[in-house]
């Protein structure tokens, strides 16, 4: 069983499955965040994002990171997964969002984020744990300030 976080699914709503592959990202005690604000639904996230069709977790991840901060990333590991059940307004769909949880180390940045409304910031991961958008990232953020 993948643990939830976040809203329980509502009763007799149909949700479409969406794989994602979001990242810790490092570097002192500091994380490598994504801010994104499209003037309506502003929110501090892990980097990551939707797995397409026939592309695998890791591609995913690296494209993703890529796009949301401008930054290549190597090494990364599984840490753990966790779903949750949102509306994506973005696509106007109604998801249970898998998500799975990686950790990586940020190599460089090639330039500003590709895709709009993000921005790349660094956060002291302990601020972090507070901060972000949605309790299953607060989670592992917080495992991962804690060492584990």
């Amino acid at each position: 069983m993948i643990r939830r976080f976040g809203e329980s699914p509502q009763p007799g709503r149909a949700y479409t499955r969406r794989p994602g592959a979001y990242v810790l990202l490092p570097r002192g005690g500091s994380l490598l965040l994504t801010w994104y604000d499209d003037g309506l639904n502003p929110e501090l996230q892990l980097p990551g994002g939707g797995i397409d069709p026939g592309e695998s977790p890791i591609t995913a991840l690296h494209r993703e990171v890529f796009e949301e901060t401008g930054w290549l990333i190597a090494n990364p590991r599984r840490v753990g997964t966790f779903r949750r059940f949102a509306y994506m307004p973005e696509y106007d769909l109604w998801a249970e969002k898998i998500c799975l949880i990686y950790r990586a180390h940020p190599v460089r940045p090639l330039g500003p984020p590709s895709e709009s409304f993000h921005e790349a910031l660094w956060m002291d991961a302990a601020v972090a744990v507070e901060a972000l958008g949605n309790p299953g990232d607060r989670h592992f953020t917080r495992l991962h300030a804690m060492g584990l």
